[in-house]
């Protein structure tokens, strides 16, 4: 039995799928094993997949359940006790999985271990931006707010943490869900926010930006009213388990959201779309700003100048401003 399992969901991804699996075959850790979850790809997903010749790397394949439904099968077939989520278009760094695995060892009371990371954009360049989340003394409210895990292929985890927030839905017949594929959206969120609820494990980041999270410009504003109404259905679902949590907790991580989403759209050069997400998480709740005053008033500012320049003379101070920050890291 591998010490650990990194699973890989792949959707019609041919174009990154390879720079993915590079990345998590020069795993320091040798002793792992690699499972590629085929969602249903269109593409020549697979053909990429079988060129690669390593006895640690399979594939799994099913109809197209989307990203919870590749997690879950991906759980699934594990034979490991540890297993890892890597999406087909982010990169590992070669020293993160041996340190998540050596994180749980020594911490028997950690269920899910996760690190900060880097941002990179559509051609795999740094983009100079970074995840550096909170790691220690993680609760529910952090999960509901800000999310520290941060993306998909940050985390690390037990799988018999996993188990314990397990269920087979009735029409299900093939597996647990321990991911709600209802949820095509938010999905991860709404595992984490139910895991920390629901179970005594605790969570814990290890310092590093160890994971490399590739962002495509193209669609981060499609849809954001959809992923809104998405991450009020988790809300709407988990309420049931936590009513008195989420009314201690709603108002100010409603206002978090839509400051996340504000963001989203500042970075898909939406000035109205921006401004109109500004308003909605101030009326909600002021507390993003008095709790993060510097990332709070940015976002603010940034859209402000958005809607005053354009995106043309926007991304002309933006790209001046990453120079700059880029010369002095």
């Amino acid at each position: 039995m591998p010490k650990a399992t990194v699973v890989v969901p792949a959707y019609n991804v041919a174009g990154t799928i390879a720079e993915t699996l590079r990345s998590l075959l020069r795993q320091t850790l040798r002793d792992s094993e690699i499972i590629v979850v085929d969602d249903g790809s269109k593409d020549n997903t697979l053909e990429i997949v079988a060129s690669f010749d390593d006895p640690r790397l399979r594939v799994v394949r099913q109809a197209n359940r989307g990203l919870a439904g590749a997690h879950n099968t991906g759980i699934a077939h594990a034979a490991s006790a540890i297993i890892g989520f890597c999406d087909a278009d982010d990169l590992w760094e070669p020293q993160k999985l041996e340190r998540h695995v050596e994180h749980l060892e020594a911490n028997p009371d950690v269920g899910i271990s996760f690190s900060g990371s880097r941002l990179i954009d559509a051609k795999g360049r740094p983009t100079g931006l970074v995840q550096r989340p909170r790691l220690k003394g993680i609760t529910a409210a952090h999960i509901l707010k800000r999310n520290p895990i941060g993306n998909g292929s940050a985390a690390v985890m037990r799988k018999v943490a996993l188990d314990a927030m397990a269920w087979r839905p009735l029409h299900e017949h093939e597996r647990d869900w321990w991911f709600d594929e209802t949820f095509r959206q938010t999905d991860d969120v709404e595992g984490w926010l139910r895991f920390a609820l629901t179970t005594d494990w605790r969570i814990e980041g290890i310092p590093g930006l160890l994971t490399l999270y590739r962002i495509n410009p193209g669609g981060l504003s499609a849809n954001v009213e959809r992923q809104y109404q998405t991450w009020e259905r988790m809300v709407t679902k988990l309420s049931a388990i936590a009513p008195d949590f989420m009314e201690r907790h709603l108002p100010a991580a409603r206002a978090y959201q839509l400051r996340y989403l504000c963001r989203r759209a500042i970075a898909a050069r939406d000035a109205s779309l921006s401004l109109a997400l500004s308003r909605r998480w101030l009326s909600s709740s002021w507390r993003p700003l008095l709790e993060e005053p510097v990332k709070s008033l940015s976002t603010l500012g940034a859209a402000a100048l958005l809607s005053a320049l354009g995106d043309a003379s926007y991304r002309r101070s933006e790209d001046l401003l990453l120079s700059a920050r880029r010369r002095f890291l």
